[in-house]
């Protein structure tokens, strides 16, 4: 009980929550904005991996850091000007053509990866995102080592589910893609392209997409390596149905996840061999299904999610 206390009392599990959820908040956010458009985005996991990729790319040829994270986010719009492509302008099957651009982007990635870095034990560096001293704030007893010596792009996280909550629910152009999502044809009716909304958000929920990949290479580790987003892409979509589709939820979701998978390293590290790693592994999935089943039966699923749009059908 002592050890467990510690684990809860101590600075470097809240500070590694925040630092874990980042690219998951960008992750989900993308895919609820594409969602609350009406379609659905399995390409997530490949955009992530290839934002991931060409950021550090763009870093170790000699951009600067964010214009690494921008290059991530505008490749990460172009695969999302793809998926609408063949989503929204012909039609197909969104869950295809979003298993498709993941296989695409994965693959992609790793061959660009290994044209730039032959095979090598060890994949060279770059000088990642530092820590951030904010003044006042980070000397604060606890809290400020704890959530205010956090790189820049996890402030700028935050930052963007709450601007997106207030798109969402306040702006007429959050009422557009609420309407698109719920049904389009209502909302040509309303003077809407519901073409255009669902190209717009797609291709904006697709650069958050591959910026949350861009995190990983950027700030949260110094180098790129094809296996390294182990499954985050998938975990963002569950969260957004987690979420209900809202914003802030969704930020609240990552934060949950994360805090899962700071707490069971820290159970490793505690219990040693005692018992089998694998089983820690699997705590966080577990408690997010667990999670995720409590609050997807009172979700409310955008009404024309999946549902192609064809100007003039009823």
């Amino acid at each position: 009980m002592t050890q467990l206390i510690d684990i809860f009392a101590s600075i470097g599990l809240w500070s590694a929550v925040l630092r874990i959820a980042t690219p998951l908040i960008l992750g989900t956010l993308g895919a609820l904005l594409c969602e609350r458009s009406g379609v659905l985005n399995l390409g997530i996991e490949g955009i992530m991996t290839f934002g991931a990729m060409i950021g550090w790319l763009s870093v170790y040829h000699g951009a600067d850091l964010w214009t690494g994270l921008l290059i991530a986010a505008i490749a990460g719009g172009l695969f999302g000007v793809l998926h609408s492509f063949l989503t929204v302008t012909l039609g197909l099957s969104q869950h295809v053509s979003g298993l498709g651009v993941t296989l695409f982007a994965s693959s992609f990635s790793y061959y660009v990866f290994r044209m730039v870095v032959p095979v090598a034990n060890t994949p060279p560096t770059i000088v990642p995102f530092q820590p951030l001293d904010i003044p006042v704030l980070s000397s604060l007893p606890f809290f400020g080592p704890a959530f205010f010596t956090q790189t820049a792009p996890t402030y700028l996280a935050i930052i963007i589910a709450l601007l997106l909550a207030y798109i969402i629910f306040r702006t007429p152009m959050g009422l557009a893609i609420r309407m698109t999502g719920e049904n389009p044809h209502a909302a040509e009716a309303q003077g809407v392209n519901p073409m255009v909304i669902r190209y717009g958000a797609v291709i904006a929920g697709s650069a958050l997409m591959g910026a949350g990949g861009a995190f990983l290479t950027l700030a949260a580790f110094d180098s790129f390596f094809p296996t390294m987003m182990q499954g985050r892409g998938w975990i963002c979509i569950a969260l957004v149905v987690f979420a209900s589709w809202r914003p802030g939820r969704a930020l609240f979701g990552a934060l949950l996840f994360a805090f899962f998978e700071a707490f069971q390293l820290r159970m490793q590290t505690m219990l040693g061999g005692a018992v089998p790693y694998q089983l820690f592994l699997m705590t966080p999935y577990i408690l997010s299904i667990v999670a995720l089943a409590l609050m997807a039966r009172r979700a409310r699923v955008p009404q024309a999610l999946m549902q192609p749009y064809r100007r003039g059908e009823r």
